[in-house]
């Protein structure tokens, strides 16, 4: 067995509990928002609120620990922020299958950039020493 990345520690992903803070909730609150009855306006402040936080933490790990997938899903995860948010006030014109469109986008674009990146270039930056 290998021994672990010297910046695994630092990972965030590695805690349970952080990990079900960081991207579990603002999952759930996407689909309980997606499901809700509520306009359009406060389905596109949810999904913005959670898309931001996910984007947030994986930008945070990346400056932490250098994870090589957060590099992409945390800018990507603002992106999708500011798409729920123009779609939800209506600037963005997706159309009535919008959030749909959305969801998708959310789900594969996130998978595509957590698993892709990492199986062609490792899972942590080479050369990111650990910080105190």
């Amino acid at each position: 067995m290998s021994e672990p990345h010297p910046c695994a520690s630092r990972d965030i992903l590695r805690d349970p509990r952080l990990a079900f803070a960081f991207y579990g909730l603002p999952i759930l609150a996407i689909v309980a928002a997606g499901a809700a009855p509520i306009d359009n306006i406060w389905r596109g402040a949810v999904w913005a609120l959670a898309c931001l936080v996910m984007g947030g933490a994986c930008i945070a790990n990346a400056l932490r620990c250098g994870r090589v997938h957060c590099y992409l899903t945390g800018p990507f995860g603002i992106v999708m922020a500011a798409a729920a948010a123009l779609y939800g006030a209506g600037v963005l014109p997706l159309g009535g299958d919008g959030w749909n469109l959305l969801g998708l986008a959310l789900v594969v674009g996130m998978a595509a950039l957590a698993f892709g990146p990492e199986r062609l270039l490792g899972k942590y930056r080479t050369g990111r020493s650990p910080q105190a």
